[in-house]
């Protein structure tokens, strides 16, 4: 599906779906939890979505009425082969969960996370008791052979926290006391929020300085009624939006939240943006926007949107972190280069740091790249343009934002 977004001023008034990164680690917890768990105002994302089907196929019972999702654990697990769809969390979390039933299971992927190397699950899982297999000795499919049990492993966290979230969630449950020394971790936010959302069920880690996580094993996770909240990865295109063409008004976000991606504030404060915060409700309103300097470590997926913020600014805007986005849904660096030059913004790339130049947009065929975010900036993108720009493939924002395409058309 192609999109044709034409200029226009923006003026929407929306309430952001649920957040898929907390609504997969609640899906995980209560497929390990004793009873019954009740999830309130769930995600639906493709991802969200593929994480309900893995609780069904290990024989979960799911129930979906009134806005609420129930997940009763199995006692006998239905299937050996599971599929997170091209949730790239999906794979690195319900990967150590399988892990943890002494069953041989395969986890399954597809699209672009089929592209996505795994290599660095092998070494960890195996000296925690469970071996996997890799495809073509990199890729998804896995296939876990053994039982994860605990101990002390190292990891790298240079590339991805996911694989950490994955062991934060299963240790807890395995037979032996663990210690995770992870070395170089990034996007630490997730991190926090794993633990915050573990706690919730009872569980407990030790963290030392985001550098040593101490976890007892053979715990006890309880079943929990657990409210999912509000999105700021899929409220930051609206957000950048109202910034840099009108006025956003968006309902449903935490300002407390430990999500990485509320950073999309700092920034919008930092160029000059309006910025009106009320109980859950944040009100974003243009004004004249100068450039930012940015780190993004922490928030790699920000990275899209924050360029489109930057195409509307006064001067260089830099941010910083280039590096994380490598194995994203696509080679986001080069995405965003290639398809800003398009629309006539100058990105470029230098080490660890994007400059992208603020100045005049141009309507063009652009190409998401069947990347979720990039369609969504280059939306933003088009309407401070100064003629229609079509996205290709548009349509691949179902996997984290299904309804970004009706609230975004409902300014």
């Amino acid at each position: 599906m192609n999109k044709y977004i034409k200029p226009s001023a923006y003026n929407a008034n929306i309430t952001i779906p649920s957040s898929k990164s907390y609504m997969q680690r609640a899906v995980a917890l209560a497929i390990l939890a004793d009873g019954t768990s009740t999830l309130i105002n769930p995600d639906y994302s493709n991802d969200s979505t593929a994480g309900l089907g893995v609780a069904k196929s290990l024989g979960c019972k799911v129930e979906e009425c009134n806005g609420k999702v129930k997940i009763t654990p199995f006692k006998e697990i239905a299937n050996t082969t599971v599929s997170v769809g091209e949730a790239g969390l999906g794979l690195r979390l319900f990967t150590p969960v399988c892990a943890l039933f002494g069953k041989d299971i395969t986890v399954e992927g597809k699209g672009t996370l089929l592209k996505r190397p795994m290599n660095s699950l092998e070494k960890p899982m195996e000296q925690l008791g469970a071996k996997i297999v890799l495809s073509n000795g990199s890729f998804a499919p896995i296939t876990i052979h053994g039982k994860l049990r605990g101990g002390d492993v190292e990891i790298d966290g240079s590339e991805s926290s996911q694989f950490l979230t994955g062991l934060l969630v299963s240790l807890p449950k395995a037979e032996n006391d663990s210690i995770l020394t992870v070395r170089n971790l990034k996007s630490i936010p997730y991190v926090k929020m794993t633990i915050d959302i573990i706690r919730t069920f009872g569980g407990e880690i030790l963290n030392i300085d985001n550098q040593v996580f101490k976890i007892k094993g053979n715990q006890t996770y309880k079943a929990t009624e657990y409210r999912v909240e509000g999105d700021w990865s899929s409220a930051a295109a609206h957000l950048v939006a109202g910034a840099t063409s009108g006025k956003a008004v968006i309902h449903g976000l935490n300002p407390n939240s430990l999500q990485a991606d509320k950073a999309v504030l700092e920034v919008l404060k930092s160029c000059g943006a309006g910025v009106d915060i009320q109980d859950n409700t944040i009100t974003i309103t243009k004004k004249e926007l100068n450039a930012f300097d940015f780190d993004a470590t922490d928030c790699p997926d920000l990275f899209p949107v924050l360029a489109s913020l930057a195409a509307s600014c006064n001067g260089d805007s830099h941010i910083k972190g280039v590096t994380r986005l490598a194995h994203k849904e696509s080679d986001r660096a080069n995405a965003i280069k290639d398809e800003f030059a398009k629309i006539g913004i100058n990105v470029s790339l230098d080490g660890d740091i994007m400059t992208i130049t603020g100045g005049k947009i141009h309507g063009a065929l652009v190409d998401s790249h069947k990347d979720h975010r990039m369609a969504m900036s280059l939306a933003v993108c088009a309407l401070n343009s100064d003629s229609e720009i079509e996205i290709l493939d548009a349509e691949c924002v179902s996997k984290s934002y299904p309804g970004f395409w009706d609230d975004f058309n409902r300014n």
